[in-house]
């Protein structure tokens, strides 16, 4: 058998589907996690590896260049989708990828009906926008991760302030 490769687990949304309803069949625990994942740092690491221990497989949703821009603004992403979702494909963990360029992934959960809809220490179980949909669903809202102290935003102006741009 061959091992799978990291680009096999970047899906379209019909690929994710039937591999969430594969995984349901054999009785598997699905967690979904989602995020930008622009410059890939230590915190979304640990976020996603929490998440992965919430059950058996692992789903990353990955927003959009567009939903992207529209939520960060201009000049985000710094990392296309295709580029961003192959990095976070790449982690060990992850099971699958989907990029979605909605301004929620309720829909997307809708469509993966996922037992665990994780995010990170940013968010309360109470603050997550999708909540309601995953309570529908009969799924939970959990909060994944070590406390919030990086974000891509800071490694940006970093990397701008060293170069000399403007902010």
């Amino acid at each position: 058998m061959t091992k799978e490769r990291a680009r096999d687990r970047i899906l379209e949304w019909e690929g994710a589907v039937r591999r969430c309803e594969q995984w349901r069949r054999e009785g598997l625990r699905i967690v979904f996690a989602n995020g930008v994942f622009d410059l890939l740092h230590v915190g979304h690491v640990r976020y996603l590896t929490a998440a992965r221990e919430l059950g058996d497989r692992l789903v990353v949703g990955i927003n959009g260049d567009r939903s992207t821009a529209a939520h960060k603004g201009a000049g985000r992403p710094v990392v296309g989708a295709e580029d961003r979702a192959a990095v976070v494909a790449a982690l060990r963990g992850v099971d699958a990828v989907v990029i979605f360029d909605q301004s929620t992934v309720a829909a997307l959960l809708e469509a993966l009906r996922p037992d665990v809809h994780a995010k990170g220490t940013d968010y309360q179980v109470e603050t997550v926008p999708e909540r309601d949909t995953m309570v529908r669903l009969g799924g939970v809202t959990a909060i994944a991760g070590d406390a919030k102290q990086h974000a891509t935003r800071d490694l940006v102006e970093r990397i701008r302030d060293r170069a000399g741009e403007p902010t």
